[in-house]
């Protein structure tokens, strides 16, 4: 009896394993993505890339272990959350005060230790940020968002002060 259960489960490891989710890799900078957007310096795209862009961008770097289930499932799930809070490759998609709002959120985040997330910087320990990093990060955010509220002149005082 053991045995059999055993080669069940080990027939459902198997299986399983041809159960891909699709990928995240489009790794075209459009006109929506920040980038094209609003100035971004080497230094930032080169953050951003380490620290952010896996899990909010549309350009996911996988592990190898990605190719292993359930854990390549995890990290789709993970990696789809993440672009439903913040997507940087659709930021021209969203409205002036939800650009704003989301840049505040990147701030407010950086600067409390919460993101990059803990689990990911375990396993993606180069995605650990800096004091430095996290100071030029924040005041990128910061720049954009100021440009935007110079753009949006007519946005109520509410919409601009979201800190």
């Amino acid at each position: 009896m053991k045995k059999k259960l055993l080669w069940i489960v080990l027939g459902l490891i198997v299986i399983i394993q041809f159960i891909r989710p699709t990928k995240n890799n489009n790794p075209e900078v459009s006109a929506n993505h920040i980038y094209s957007m609003y100035a971004t310096s080497n230094e930032v795209k080169t953050i951003l890339d380490k620290a952010c862009n896996d899990c909010h961008s549309n350009v996911t770097k996988y592990p190898w272990y990605n190719n292993i289930q359930p854990i390549a499932w995890f990290v789709s799930h993970h990696v789809n959350e993440g672009k439903e809070h913040l997507n940087f490759s659709e930021f021209g998609n969203y409205n002036a005060k939800r650009q704003s709002k989301k840049l505040d959120e990147v701030i407010d985040e950086v600067k409390e230790g919460g993101m990059p997330l803990s689990s990911y910087t375990l396993i993606h320990t180069n995605a650990k940020l800096s004091q430095e990093e996290k100071t030029t990060l924040t005041q990128w955010a910061q720049s954009i968002m100021d440009s935007i509220k110079t753009k949006n002149p007519n946005m109520t005082s509410d919409e601009k002060e979201l800190h």
